[in-house]
C-alpha cells in the first residue's frame, strides 16, 4: 500500500482531534449555543434550537461540522449526545426557574446516535431528570437518516411520539426531499435548509421549492421552520409564505 504525506497529515489531524476531543469532554469545553427561533406572525420566540461548540484551548472555536464525524467514528458520540440532552434541558428548566416564558428547545440527533437502541431511554432519563415536560423537546433527524433507515425511523418516531416528544425533519430541501414517505411518519415540522432560504428572494430555483415545500407542508398539517433568516426581504417573502 502507498500513502500519500496529504493522508498521514490529515490522519494525524483527525488523531488529534480525537485526542483532544476525549479531554474537551473531561474539561468541559464543549459548549451549548441556543439559536432563536421566531414566529413569522407575531415576531415572538416560540423555541430555541440548541447548537454546539467545542472552545479549544489553542484553536479556538471549533464548528461541530468538523469534530462530530471524529466523534462518530470513535464512538464519543454517544457520551457527546447525551450531555448534549441532558444539558439542554437543564438550560430549559433554569430558565422557566428565572420566570422567562416557556420556550421549546430543539436537540440535533446525528446519524450514530439515530442508530443506537439506547437513544430512546436517554431521552427519557433527560426529561426525567431535569422534570422537562416532554412536548416542550424537539428532536431533529435529517432526511437523509429517514430514507437510508425507513423502519427504524418509523420505529423510533411511534416511540418518541408516544413519549411526547415533538419530532422534526432537518436540512429539508438538501436533494432527497419528498413530503410523499415524510407522511407515513409522525412529523411535526420540517426546516428548509438554510442554503435555499441564502438565496431568496432573488433566485427563482429557490423561491419556486420554498413555495413548494411549505405548501405540502402546510396540507399535511406539518409546520415550516426557515433556517438562517438574516435579512429582511427574506422575512418578508417567509411571511407572504406564511
Amino acid at each position: 500500500r502507498f500513502y500519500s504525506p496529504q493522508m498521514n497529515v490529515h490522519l494525524m489531524e483527525r488523531l488529534s482531534l480525537e485526542s483532544g476531543l476525549r479531554l474537551a469532554m473531561e474539561r468541559e469545553e464543549l459548549a451549548l449555543l441556543y439559536q432563536p427561533r421566531v414566529g413569522v406572525r407575531d415576531g415572538q420566540v416560540g423555541g430555541v434550537e440548541a447548537l454546539m461548540r467545542w472552545h479549544h484551548p489553542t484553536q479556538g472555536t471549533i464548528s461541530p461540522a468538523e469534530f462530530v464525524p471524529v466523534a462518530e467514528d470513535s464512538g464519543l458520540i454517544a457520551g457527546i449526545g447525551e450531555w448534549v440532552l441532558h444539558s439542554a434541558c437543564r438550560q430549559l428548566r433554569a430558565w422557566r426557574e428565572q420566570g422567562l416564558p416557556m420556550l421549546r428547545m430543539a436537540v440535533n440527533i446525528s446519524s450514530k446516535q439515530f442508530l443506537q437502541d439506547s437513544l430512546i431511554q436517554v431521552v427519557r432519563e433527560a426529561l426525567h431528570q431535569t422534570g422537562i415536560e416532554p412536548a416542550r423537546l424537539e428532536l431533529e433527524i435529517t432526511e437523509e437518516m429517514v430514507i437510508r433507515n425507513p423502519e427504524r425511523a418509523a420505529r423510533l418516531c411511534a416511540q418518541f411520539k408516544e413519549l411526547g416528544v415533538g419530532l422534526v425533519i432537518d436540512d429539508f430541501g438538501t436533494g432527497y426531499s419528498s413530503l410523499s414517505h415524510l407522511r407515513r411518519l409522525p412529523i411535526d415540522s420540517v426546516k428548509i435548509d438554510r442554503s435555499l432560504i441564502l438565496e431568496l428572494p432573488h433566485s427563482p430555483d429557490a423561491a419556486a421549492m420554498s413555495r413548494a415545500v411549505v405548501a405540502m407542508a402546510h396540507s399535511l398539517g406539518i409546520a415550516v421552520t426557515a433556517e438562517g433568516v438574516e435579512t429582511a426581504e427574506q422575512w418578508e417573502f417567509l411571511h407572504q409564505l406564511g
